[in-house]
Parts: structure tokens; sequence; C-alpha cells
């Protein structure tokens, strides 16, 4: 395994250090956000043990269009860590707090959340009603339907490097990316410093009902994106169609050919095209 080089580490500086960054109010610190470009409001919500570089395939092509808007969500990444007691609601209010000092006064954004920031992004989508436009929901759980356990393998305190890297490559294949010759150096490195960061523990949200419990109660466009060979999701894709059309029939509902979990991150061509869509109405 080669070691990560420094003009992989280089492209995440700088797409970092295109954006502006914005900390609002998080517990006894700040949530941190990123913002770029210019046009119509989008917010991203990345997933668990992540942060805003789960759409760093995103972010230079849809700020072309759009005001690209993407926090830390609490306790990942730079943001702090929210009090506990940890609940959905919470970190959905910390965000919503947080939104009424980003956005544009008066503005009404879209919001796209993927994984667990689809999970919190569906309670804060409820929490903003007639402020969000629409949300997608991109390869979340949170609803109710049973996944096939999902076998990662935990990085020994005594790895080396290529120890290291050679899990961070098992678990992506594992979960995150379907195709293993997409786990290229960027995958690598985003998954060992996101990881290496994550305080907060979210799996149990995913696990959780709290997305489909929130969605009756969103009042901005649903609609859905998911990889064909989402682990979270194969072979039954079609139940979460099925669920986001029981409550908005007119959902539009996108499944990516031969796209795994982290489909903006594998197919980010493809992701890219659909959320430009989606949100342009």
């Amino acid at each position: 395994m080669a070691i990560i080089s420094e003009k992989t580490k280089a492209f995440v500086t700088g797409v970092a250090a295109a954006a502006t960054r914005i900390e609002t109010p998080c517990g006894d610190g700040s949530l941190v956000w990123r913002v770029w470009g210019e046009g119509p409001p989008l917010v991203l919500l990345h997933g668990g043990y992540g942060s805003w570089t789960h759409w760093i395939r995103n972010v230079p092509v849809l700020s072309r269009r759009f005001t690209v808007i993407a926090p830390d969500l609490p306790g990942l990444g730079d943001s702090a860590t929210p009090p506990e007691p940890w609940s959905a609601d919470g970190l959905a209010a910390i965000i919503v707090t947080g939104l009424d000092i980003v956005l544009p006064k008066g503005a009404r954004a879209h919001m796209a959340g993927f994984s667990f920031g689809g999970v919190i992004g569906g309670v804060t989508a409820a929490q903003l009603g007639d402020r969000l436009q629409s949300f997608t929901v991109v390869g979340s759980n949170g609803l109710g339907l049973e996944r096939s356990p999902t076998p990662l393998e935990r990085v020994k305190p005594e790895a080396s490097e290529e120890e290291e890297f050679a899990t961070h490559r098992y678990n992506l294949n594992q979960l995150m990316i379907h195709d293993p010759g997409k786990i290229d150096e960027l995958a690598l490195w985003l998954q060992k410093t996101n990881h290496a960061r994550a305080r907060m523990r979210s799996r149990r949200f995913s696990r959780s009902g709290a997305l489909v419990e929130a969605l009756p109660r969103i009042k901005a466009r649903l609609d859905g994106i998911w990889g064909e060979r989402d682990a979270t999701a194969y072979p039954h894709v079609d139940e979460r169609a099925r669920i986001l059309r029981s409550i908005q029939p007119r959902a539009r509902f996108a499944v990516v050919p031969g796209a795994g979990h982290w489909v903006q991150f594998e197919a980010a061509d493809e992701f890219n095209r659909l959320i430009a869509e989606y949100a342009a109405d």
C-alpha cells in the first residue's frame, strides 16, 4: 500500500480553503460550516463517522450553480461534541439554529442528507417546515427496515501504516464503495482522517425509525438517490422508494447502477447530475 501522496492531501486542503468558514453554536463549542459558490442554497449533510469531505467530489461541481453549504455534523469533523443526552431532535435543533445564521434571510433552501445525515436531515427538514424547498434522502436508514449486518474490522493499535490502510480499504469495500477499483487514495485518506476525529456514535440513529417518523411532518418535496448495490439496502432498494412514495406519491427516486452506499463519491458524475436536477426545481 503506497503512502498517501501530497497531491491527494493538497486536493482536500484546497477544496476546504476555497470555502467561507462559519461557526454557529454547538454545546460548549461550535458547529463548523463551509460555504462555496453562488446561487440557490443547497445544504449537504454528510454521513456517520464522516465530515463535509463526504461531498468532496460534489462541491467543486455543484458550487458552479448553487451556494453549497456543508457543515461538519455535531461530534464529527471540526464540530464540537453536542450536549448529552443525544437525540435526533436535539441534533436537528443545533443544525436549524445554525441555518438561521448561515442562510440568507428569507431564503428557502434545498437539502440533501447522506446516510446518518439523511436521518438527522429528515428531522431537520421537519423542523424547518416551509423554509425548506426540497429534501433528498441519499442512502439513508432510519426507515425501520431490516438490513443485513455489515462485517467491519477495527484498526489494531499496533498496526503499521500499511496494515491500517488495508483495514480501511476492507471496510470501505464492505460498507461504502461497491467497486473495489474505485477505492483510491482519496477515499482511503478521507476514511482515515474522518474516522480518527469521530466522537458521535451514529449507528444507533441509523438503526432507529427516526427518519420514517419524521417523513410525514416534512413540508418540503421529497426525493431519493440510492446506489444500486448499497450495502445497507441491497437487494431491497425498492423498499426505500416505496416508503418515500407512501408519503409523497410523486417523489422522484433514482437508483445509480453499480454504485454502493457512498454513491456521491463512487458515481460522482451521475450523482451531481441528479442532485442538480432535483435542486433546480
